[in-house]
């Protein structure tokens, strides 16, 4: 799965856990969220993107831990005009 932030930042998907292009860890795939690794709501996956909504906000999942990964040379896109705003991603 190719996943890119709401501005077109690059996301790495390995199973259900996302991580950021320098390979840190954003959150678990849960149906079309993202919830971080203390189960707070990242945001929604979209059309291959990952917006925050801030309606959603109040969703939580469960809290998980794991390994950060090498990071990826994907290069941005374009962003996108979809309802919400660019998610708090570490990188």
């Amino acid at each position: 799965m190719n996943l890119y932030t709401k501005n077109g930042r690059p996301l790495q998907v390995q199973g259900d856990v996302v991580y950021s292009r320098s390979g840190k860890l954003v959150g678990k795939i849960a149906n079309d969220r993202v919830f971080g690794p203390n189960g707070s709501y990242v945001g929604t996956i979209d059309g291959g993107r990952l917006i925050y909504r801030s309606t959603e906000s109040a969703a939580r999942g469960y809290s998980f831990t794991t390994a950060n990964v090498a990071g990826s040379a994907m290069g941005s896109v374009a962003g996108v005009a979809s309802w919400g705003d660019e998610p708090d991603i570490p990188d």
